[in-house]
């Protein structure tokens, strides 16, 4: 139990380190969730998470309201 909890903080700040380096803008969580999911591609890392980092641009650039952006009373 307590390896585990320790191999999970490695990973964390691995994770933090390569996000700093790369200079990515995008949240540490969604960085895990991309490698959680392409643990086995030969893709080199650099290239995954820059590709992931302009789809989230793009979607980030529709025209459609987000239901929690609104403010009520306002």
């Amino acid at each position: 139990m307590k390896s585990q909890i320790w191999i999970a903080i490695s990973v964390y700040v691995l994770v933090a380190i390569i996000k700093k380096r790369l200079n990515l803008k995008i949240e540490l969580y969604t960085i895990l969730q991309i490698l959680s999911l392409t643990l086995f591609e030969k893709t080199p890392l650099d290239q995954l998470l820059m590709i992931s980092e302009n789809k989230n641009e793009i979607s980030g650039m529709t025209n459609q309201l987000n239901l929690f952006d609104l403010t009520l009373g306002h």
